[in-house]
Order: structure tokens, then sequence, then C-alpha cells
């Protein structure tokens, strides 16, 4: 659990309907934050939102393409409607599809530049619109950014994703700068998560073994657990929690920074 006082904060989570978003979501709740969820799975967002509401927070479900800047643009106006303002957006919705770079399909190299890049992007976008002096909110804030490891590591069979997660700290930097630089009272973060076995870490696991880079699934999550100094893979409560540090006033001299959460593999 954190230590972190989010009370008062408002929330917003992208990719909050399963995996590391609906992690991410319950620690924001669970130091004090109302949180919205953003997704696209509007069934199992609602599903997320109940349970948080059952714990005790307060909780809703915003759809959202985060591809979409109109979307963005709606879901920003509607989290504040719906919870009062707006604190913190936590970049986190992505998708990785596993290719070698000899077989690389164009169609899913442009889906993941579109939820991983432009999606952040847009995201970015709209919270400082939304948390600058006269936006909507307008109390500055917190941007909490989801890149990965894999823009730390040569790991093969990703190549398009460690290229999109990259990015994302690379817009990190200068999306911090900028903010700065304009005055919005916006701190922008990323962490890098190591390897958690979520729904799309377990799939990633299988993809490298299907392509034949590993011979079965439990040899591909033992090389990644060899690369890590501390010999385990990640837990959803580890990238949650660090989520909430950078959210808070603990990191309020932060800002453009990326935090690894990989138990020392990118080092």
């Amino acid at each position: 659990m954190s230590g972190y006082d989010l009370v008062g904060r408002k929330a917003l989570v992208t990719g909050g309907a399963r995996g590391l978003g609906a992690g991410m979501a319950e620690a924001l709740a669970r130091a004090g934050a109302a949180v919205a969820i953003g997704d696209v799975r509007e069934d199992l967002g609602k599903e997320t939102v109940e349970a948080l509401r059952q714990s005790g927070a307060t909780a809703e479900f915003i759809p959202l393409d985060v591809t979409d800047d109109a979307a963005w643009e709606q879901a920003t106006t509607n989290t504040v409607d719906a919870l009062g303002g707006l604190d913190i957006v936590v970049n986190n919705a992505g998708v990785e599809i596993t290719s070698l770079i000899v077989d690389l399909d164009p169609a899913e190299v442009r889906r993941m530049l579109e939820v991983n890049m432009l999606g952040t992007a847009l995201g970015i976008k709209h919270a400082f619109r939304a948390m600058r002096p006269g936006g909507a909110a307008g109390n500055g804030g917190a941007v909490v950014n989801i890149a990965s490891v894999a823009a730390t590591i040569a790991f093969p069979g990703i190549a398009i994703y460690s290229a999109t997660k990259s990015g994302v700290d690379r817009l990190t930097r200068v999306a911090a700068m900028e903010s700065g630089k304009l005055g919005y009272g916006v701190r922008v973060n990323c962490i890098y998560p190591g390897l958690v076995p979520t729904e799309m870490g377990n799939q990633l696991a299988k993809d490298v073994a299907d392509i034949g880079l590993f011979g079965s699934v439990e040899e591909a999550v033992g090389a990644v657990v060899g690369l890590t100094p501390q010999g385990r893979l990640g837990e959803v409560s580890d990238m949650a929690d660090a989520v909430v540090f950078l959210a808070s006033d603990a990191a309020r001299f932060i800002t453009g920074a990326g935090l690894p959460v990989d138990g020392g593999m990118g080092m």
C-alpha cells in the first residue's frame, strides 16, 4: 500500500480497464484520489470501476480511444465534470505486437505507433490544456507516462514496440521542458516497467516462443528473469506504487525523468 497522500486529487488512467492500468487506478484510489478509467473496453472498464467503488473509492468510467483527438477532448471534459477537476493523467494504454523485423506487417507497425506514441502525445496535449492556468481544471498537476524496459534494452522480437516506448521517453522529456517554460505547472515523468505477467506480458512470452526465439514460454520467461538482478518478474503493485509516487507531492521537484521499475534489468 502506498504511503503517499493523494486525497482531493482527481486522476484519469488510460487503458485502466485491466492489467497494469487497473492496478494503477486501484493504487491511486487507495492513496485517496478520485479516479476515472479511460478505455475502449466499456464492459470491463465498468466492472473495474464498480470494484473500486466497492472499496470505497470515487470512480467513473470514461469512454476513450486514445488515438482519437476528439475523444481525448471529450474524455478530459467528462473527467473534469464527473470528478470536479483533473490533477493526474496516467498515459498507460498501449499495445505490443511481437514480430521479427524481417516479418514486419506495416499495419501492425502503424497500430503500435498510433496507440503507444500518438495516444501518449494526445494524452499529454489534453492534460496540458485542462491543467494549465485557464484550463478546465487549471491547477497544474502531474502526467505519468508508461514507457517500458524495452526502451532501454535490445530484446528480440519487439523492435517496433521498443521504438515506440523509446519515443514515449523522448515525449516525456520535451513535454516536461515545454510545461516548465510555458508555466503550465504540470510535471511530466515516465516509468520503465519490467515484464509483468499480465495478459499482455504473458502473451509476449508466448509470442517470442512461437516465432522461434525461445524453445518454450518457460524459457522465454527464464531469460527475462536471468537478465534481472532481483531475480523475479515485476508485479502490478511495483508499477502502480511508482506511478503513485510520481503523481504525489513526494515527487514535487521531479520532472522530465524516467524511473526504471524493472528490478535492474535495464541498467
